[in-house]
Parts: C-alpha cells; sequence; structure tokens
C-alpha cells in the first residue's frame, strides 16, 4: 500500500470521529482543513473523493458532503452572468492574462460581494461537510489562501477539507510543488 492510500484510507475516519463537525478537537479553532497530496496523483484523489461522497452521503449519516470544485463554480458563475462566452472572445483577441484579469474582476474576488464566496455559501447546509476541489484548475484565477480567508466568514459553523495539489506545512502553501502561495496558518492538515 502507497502512502498515499494510507493518508486516503485515513479521511473518512477521520471525518466520523467524534467532535469533527462541531471542530471541539481544534479548541474553538476555524475547523479549515487541507489535504494536500502530490500533482500527480490528482485523479486517484478525484476518484477517492466520489468513494468517499458515496460512503458519506446516504441517508442514515447525520453529515454530508458537499464537493464544491472552484473551476467549476467559476465557469457556472460566468455563464450566468452572460460572460462565458465574452471571456472566450476576450482572451482570442487580448489573451489569457487579459481573461484571468477579467474575470477576477467579474468574479468580485476579495470583495465584500465575492461572487465564489455566494456561490459557495448558497451551495452549503447546515449539515454539509465542505469539500473544496479543483484547486489546481481554478489556477491563476483564485489563489488558495485567498479563497480560505474569504471563506472564513461565511463557513465558521461547517468544517472544510481543502484537497489541495501540492504541499502544505501547516504554514505556507505550495501549489503543484512549484508555487509558493502566502503563508496561511489556520488550517490544519486533515491526516499526516
Amino acid at each position: 500500500m502507497t502512502v498515499l492510500q494510507q493518508r486516503l484510507e485515513q479521511i473518512v475516519p477521520r471525518i466520523k470521529s467524534e467532535g469533527f463537525f462541531e471542530g471541539r478537537q481544534l479548541g474553538n479553532e476555524l475547523n479549515f482543513h487541507i489535504f494536500d497530496y502530490d500533482p500527480k496523483d490528482e485523479m486517484l484523489v478525484r476518484d477517492y473523493i466520489e468513494f468517499i461522497k458515496r460512503k458519506l452521503n446516504k441517508a442514515h449519516e447525520p453529515h454530508h458532503i458537499i464537493e464544491i470544485n472552484l473551476y467549476q463554480a467559476i465557469i457556472d458563475i460566468l455563464n450566468e452572468k452572460g460572460f462565458l462566452e465574452k471571456n472566450f472572445e476576450f482572451e482570442e483577441k487580448k489573451g489569457s492574462e487579459f481573461v484571468f484579469d477579467k474575470t477576477r474582476k467579474a468574479l468580485r474576488l476579495t470583495l465584500n460581494n465575492d461572487l465564489l464566496v455566494n456561490y459557495i455559501k448558497e451551495k452549503v447546509g447546515s449539515n454539509h461537510i465542505v469539500f473544496i476541489t479543483g484547486v489546481g484548475q481554478a489556477y491563476p484565477i483564485i489563489r488558495s489562501h485567498s479563497i480560505l480567508n474569504n471563506l472564513h466568514h461565511v463557513l465558521d459553523q461547517n468544517p472544510l477539507v481543502m484537497f489541495f495539489p501540492g504541499r502544505y506545512d501547516g504554514q505556507s502553501l505550495s501549489l503543484f510543488n512549484l508555487i509558493k502561495d502566502d503563508n496561511y496558518y489556520r488550517a490544519f492538515r486533515l491526516v499526516d
């Protein structure tokens, strides 16, 4: 059994452990967790997330997993606002960097009316454990530390697990094991 398989198999017992949902084991810290993994294992992790959702999203379970794929959320928001087709046209004419900047502005990222934060808030119910996926797909539009910082205000009652393709050492995030993000100290490693 590989190290990744061993770590993946610890997720369900961790999530089902006493006090996980309430965050009691954290001393009233924010109940945010990161499961980091080597980016080359993306497909294995995605498959395991599907397994976890099938296992835990049964009627007799008190808490359910809701997965928010950041990339899909961006597409949904842009499509709803009528910006998706415009982005394709802009990219063809002005390039990717221009589209990334325009998309960030259209999503109102980090502002009080952040559309991505509102999208997530609308999807999450009181009994949900939130899985954030699509972190690598959403880069460079969204940075992981930014989304975590902005979700503090709306997900203070729900546990959150961000599946992160890279390294998290409890202080800093390194996307794809290459791109250093700003320091982030408020999340716990889900499993070691």
